[in-house]
């Protein structure tokens, strides 16, 4: 019996350890530097923003209480003519599955906060018609850790 609760352990401690390692490897990476201090000074934005994006970086970051929950990811904004605005926004609503009813083209993922603006699923190396896009991974994360009435701020 003794032998049976001890085998018994041993299994779910290997399960235990092989399910923080899964989980740990499918987890958006962590900056390089481990400090979460000095990362979260190097963050241009308020401490009350959910959401930060560095447009002269193409750099953005998902916040939580002031400390770094993700990024700096890469980004790209708007093209000339189409310039994505700097400010402090909050976030209006999201769509998963959004397809933009002017250039008739799919935003996963989309997190709207400066009305047609959005965080949304593209292609980091093609300028937008101002939103804001994201690799999917950062896109996807970026979806489930905003809601309604969160503040993303925008600095140039």
């Amino acid at each position: 019996m003794v032998l049976r609760v001890v085998r018994t352990t041993a299994v779910l401690l290997v399960l235990v350890a092989a399910a923080a390692l899964a989980v740990a490897l499918t987890r958006p990476s962590a900056p390089v530097d481990t400090d979460v201090a000095s990362v979260a000074a190097r963050v241009p934005c308020r401490a009350s923003a959910r959401a930060c994006v560095r447009l002269s970086t193409n750099q953005a970051w998902l916040l939580r209480n002031g400390r770094v929950v993700l990024g700096p990811v890469t980004i790209s904004h708007g093209k000339p003519g189409y310039r994505t605005p700097a400010g402090v926004f909050r976030v209006s609503f999201k769509n998963i599955d959004h397809v933009s009813s002017i250039y008739h083209s799919p935003m996963p993922y989309s997190v709207f906060f400066n009305r047609g603006i959005a965080f949304h699923a593209g292609n980091t190396a093609q300028r937008s018609h101002g939103c804001v896009r994201l690799s999917r991974k950062a896109a996807r994360a970026f979806y489930y850790g905003l809601r309604p009435g969160d503040v993303v701020q925008v600095v140039r």
